[in-house]
């Protein structure tokens, strides 16, 4: 390559800059952005090969997520769970643990053939033609818990010119900007699925923030207790009751956020789901018997669960399960400046009682008979009619046939746990530990 082809037009690189952000300010996601991104970079005429891109991120299942472009091929995405492992070999030679160990903002090598490589990642680049490589670390602020790792291969003949290293360091700023306000509007969009569930969280971003507002919908509701966690709690130290509790919530309440479910808090050692229905016979059935096959699964989850306990030699875990259909109240309530999205109503105090009354039948899972009514030709046991606290009228008790829980098919099934991070989530760990780490000691990483 020529001296004059391996100037990058600045006019062009503005133009990256312009379109990045437009994109921030039109709330692009993060594919949508660095897809875009890398392709109007080779379309300004930067050769280059491969371009990889790791955001951290506050998210309860996923430190971070790794995009990978490669010239003519397109995008890879990862997202990354969070779990505890050893980082690899690979990953403590890797050229983003020496910038980072190092308290560098970048790090730039040629590839020259003839000579060892100093990283492995570098035999793979090789092998693709590459000749220059630049990685680079920006945190979006002086936090770094959350920020932007990368790097820039090229498999230009003479490699990376001074000109495109101008380019690539100025439009760096650019994207970190446009990233960091995809990756905010992204943590924000976690955050209220997480903590108030997927329709609620939707509700207040999209503005519904003042107390008292809300709407009365007809739903599914389904009340999850696990019992004897009190003597749990009393004989068990904080961790094991933690995460049995934890077990507990995997096991039968994670069914009844999928598949038109929302799970809308957790109360203690208990929780609360609804199906949300039309005000007709259809869209009733459809809610209750999708309630009613999430118990099923969670029936069948929590008995593999305690399968795999007993082989430790841990006691079962036992919970209870109401399953009603009603009108409630869905909405903000609390103080002016302290508020909680849920639901409310007399439907809500029955399915409560329903779920009390597990602990009276031995059957874990009970309905009221109007629940029953949209379930089809599901085989019900009828137990008797309650007089439920604060309820006027006798409640009949039905407990279903769950005799089909016995077999966990695929969705069912309880997730493996994996002991190994992949490299690229090991970065993100190590970025957002950054500031405890020593150079070159990778006893304190995560």
């Amino acid at each position: 390559m020529s001296a004059a082809q391996a100037e990058i037009s600045t006019i062009l690189m503005d133009k990256v800059a312009d379109w990045l952000n437009q994109s921030a300010l039109a709330g692009h996601d993060l594919e949508t952005l660095i897809k875009g991104f890398c392709e109007r970079l080779a379309a300004a005429g930067l050769p280059l090969k491969r371009v990889h891109l790791s955001f951290s991120m506050l998210h309860p299942l996923y430190d971070a997520l790794g995009f990978t472009w490669f010239r003519g091929e397109g995008l890879e995405v990862e997202s990354f769970r969070s779990k505890p492992g050893v980082p690899s070999d690979r990953f403590l030679t890797s050229p983003y643990y020496h910038l980072l160990s190092n308290k560098l903002d970048h790090l730039r090598r040629r590839l020259d053939p003839s000579m060892p490589s100093e990283f492995p990642v570098f035999d793979d680049l090789r092998l693709m033609g590459v000749t220059d490589y630049m990685a680079f670390v920006l945190p979006f602020s002086g936090n770094t818990s959350q920020g932007m790792m990368g790097s820039w291969s090229t498999d230009s003949a003479g490699g990376f010119s001074d000109s495109m290293i101008s380019a690539l360091l100025r439009i760096q700023s650019h994207l970190a900007i446009a990233t960091k306000m995809a990756v905010l509007t992204k943590l924000a969009d976690n955050m209220m699925t997480t903590y108030l569930g997927g329709d609620a969280g939707k509700r207040v971003l999209d503005g519904q923030i003042k107390r008292g507002e809300g709407d009365t919908i007809r739903a599914a509701l389904v009340m999850g207790d696990m019992r004897g966690s009190s003597k749990l709690a009393e004989t068990s130290g904080r961790e094991i009751y933690i995460d049995t509790l934890n077990q507990f919530f995997d096991a039968v309440a994670a069914p009844f956020n999928r598949k038109g479910g929302q799970i809308m808090s957790f109360i203690g050692d208990g929780f609360i789901a609804v199906y949300p229905c039309e005000r007709h016979r259809s869209q009733s059935e459809i809610a209750c018997q999708a309630a009613l096959a999430a118990a099923h699964k969670a029936t069948a989850r929590m008995m593999d669960l305690n399968r795999r306990r007993k082989e430790k030699g841990l006691p079962d875990i036992k919970f209870g399960l109401g399953l009603h259909v009603g009108n409630v109240m869905f909405g903000n309530v609390g103080l002016t400046d302290r508020l909680t999205f849920s639901v409310f109503g007399s439907a809500v105090n029955e399915v409560q009682r329903l779920q009390t009354l597990t602990k009276k039948y031995p059957h874990s899972v009970l309905a009221s008979k109007d629940f029953a009514s949209y379930c089809g030709a599901n085989s019900w046991l009828t137990l008797g009619n309650e007089e439920l606290v604060g309820i006027k009228q006798k409640l009949t008790v039905l407990s279903p046939d769950l005799s089909g829980a016995l077999a966990l098919d695929e969705d069912g099934a309880l997730e493996p746990i994996h002991g190994r991070m992949s490299d690229a989530e090991q970065v993100m760990l190590l970025h957002r530990d950054a500031a405890r780490i020593s150079a070159g000691d990778p006893s304190k990483i995560q």
